[in-house]
């Protein structure tokens, strides 16, 4: 319970009444300075209030007297890009691919709006830049799954790879090993094949014992050298570029387990402006083979 309040001996200041083990609080008032800008901060979050936009209600919330709203002055912003960006979003449109590789300002332009829908649309699975990552093709090198031209860049943007879409880039790796076509220790000898291929460490007599394995079994689309084709997606071996790893183990579970991925189609979701900025920009990062 409070004490009876009283004037401290020492400091002259009034106690507040209340004590705690014989220690009494002062009551010391706040300093002038501190409580005028109290006082200010007070009325000036009241006129914000009444100025701007602040009190929610069951549908909206006050416009304030000022009018102002910073997603309308958003919205106003973006109105103007839109409208500086218009007269040439629609040559973009009107023009063909190779006019616009063959236009420096549009070139400059696509490329530019390439790069940024890249970073929104595509750079969570192949990497800032395109650098790719295991399982995501590397788009800045001159490997190629499905072609590197303008136009087959577009077109796999645009429908996909194995999406169900009747355009969409499709191909199907047999499951050697999961289905049974082929024994361990053949897929074994097939690694040391492909191994071989790339011009890496292998066993020797293992490559030699598959030779004729990987005639009847892969040659039809890898290439009798392991040269790939793109017509049917089907990776090169002869390199050392591998979109799922290129050691033994790796290799042999390609083959064991048959391995593709999933790209979404960007139809549907993009416009034929950034569709064609997109597909310019792809061609820049990887040299266009």
């Amino acid at each position: 319970m409070p004490t009876k309040i009283e004037k401290d001996a020492v400091t002259g200041t009034d106690t507040t009444g209340h004590e705690w083990d014989g220690i009494k609080e002062l009551n010391t008032p706040l300093p002038k300075w501190w409580l005028y800008i109290l006082y200010a901060t007070v009325i000036w979050g009241v006129g914000y209030m009444i100025a701007y936009p602040a009190w929610p209600g069951l549908r909206s919330h006050t416009d304030g007297l000022l009018g102002y709203n910073s997603r309308a002055d958003l919205a106003e912003t973006m109105a103007m890009h839109e409208k500086r960006r218009a007269p040439r979003l629609d040559r973009i449109r009107a023009a063909s691919l190779e006019d616009i590789r063959g236009n420096a300002d549009l070139l400059r332009f696509a490329i530019a709006g390439g790069r940024v829908a890249f970073a929104e649309n595509c750079a969570g699975c192949h990497g800032a830049g395109g650098a790719g990552a295991k399982g995501f093709p590397n788009l800045a090198d001159d490997d190629w799954l499905w072609g590197g031209t303008l136009a087959e860049i577009q077109a796999t943007i645009q429908h996909g790879v194995r999406t169900g879409d009747d355009k969409a880039r499709a191909s199907q790796m047999p499951r050697f090993g999961a289905d049974g076509l082929l024994k361990p220790g053949e897929i074994a000898d097939l690694a040391e094949y492909v191994l071989a291929l790339s011009g890496q460490a292998h066993d020797a007599d293992a490559a030699k014992r598959a030779q004729g394995g990987y005639a009847d079994q892969c040659a039809s689309c890898h290439g009798d050298k392991g040269q790939g084709n793109r017509e049917v997606g089907a990776p090169r071996l002869d390199d050392r570029i591998w979109l799922y790893g290129g050691d033994r183990a790796a290799i042999a579970r390609s083959i064991a387990e048959a391995r593709g991925g999933v790209m979404p189609g960007w139809t549907e979701r993009l416009d034929a402006a950034t569709l064609k900025m997109l597909a310019v920009y792809v061609h820049a990062l990887g040299g266009g083979l």
